[in-house]
């Protein structure tokens, strides 16, 4: 545990699950999209729905989506700034079972026309949980560089994908496996000790076999 434990994150209060939590969602989701976003729908469940607008949970997830983290002091005026550059943003409520209350889901659209859905949770202290991105669930908090590949299942795609990462010298933290049958599509979810180089994104694009490649790169921005 360090101090940050504790005291939690430096940010523009008030609230540090309501705020700076929600602030690094929208970051996240940004990442995840790999382009900058013009329009999300965003959903709000439990006491994010509750209590969200009271703590500033809308403001901050615009500022995270317009790449600011949560001790930007521009943060409280994100709203007005994001229509300010062109990102369209709607707020609505959501109900999710068996979900964290402060839990919010966001669909964004880029530039290109590229869209991500998210679903994360804040969990107190400026932490975040991950728990769907479109239709893969998932569990991963951010803090480490993040792979999510979509590929068939079939015999030596992960090793394929695990040898590709040896060879750049990316070390694999933690790998999650799912698959939605026998034969079909499977996703690998990988978190690793390093930042996966764009080398590396190109040559796991054009892998056979696997259909998609999203990055999560923690200190990097769009």
């Amino acid at each position: 545990m360090n101090i940050f434990d504790i005291m939690g994150p430096v940010m523009v209060g008030p609230s540090s699950s309501h705020t700076a939590g929600a602030a690094r969602i929208g970051r996240l989701t940004r990442a995840l999209l790999g382009e900058v976003p013009v329009r999300a729908e965003i959903l709000l469940h439990g006491s994010f729905s509750a209590t969200g607008r009271g703590h500033g949970t809308d403001r901050a997830l615009a500022a995270g989506l317009l790449g600011m983290t949560a001790d930007d002091p521009r943060l409280p005026q994100s709203l007005v700034l994001a229509r300010e550059v062109g990102l369209e943003v709607t707020f609505g409520s959501v109900t999710l079972p068996h979900a964290h209350p402060n839990t919010a889901v966001l669909t964004v659209t880029g530039l290109s026309g590229r869209t991500v859905t998210v679903t994360a949770a804040s969990l107190g202290g400026g932490r975040v949980q991950v728990t769907r991105v479109d239709d893969l669930e998932v569990s991963f908090s951010g803090d480490l560089p993040t792979l999510l590949l979509r590929n068939r299942d079939r015999p030596g795609i992960v090793a394929e994908a695990a040898h590709l990462l040896s060879a750049h010298g990316v070390n694999i933290a933690t790998l999650h496996l799912r698959r939605e049958g026998r034969g079909g599509l499977a996703a690998m979810v990988i978190e690793s000790d390093q930042p996966i180089p764009e080398e590396l994104l190109q040559a796991l694009n054009t892998t056979d076999g696997i259909v998609s490649v999203r990055y999560l790169d923690p200190e990097g921005g769009v």
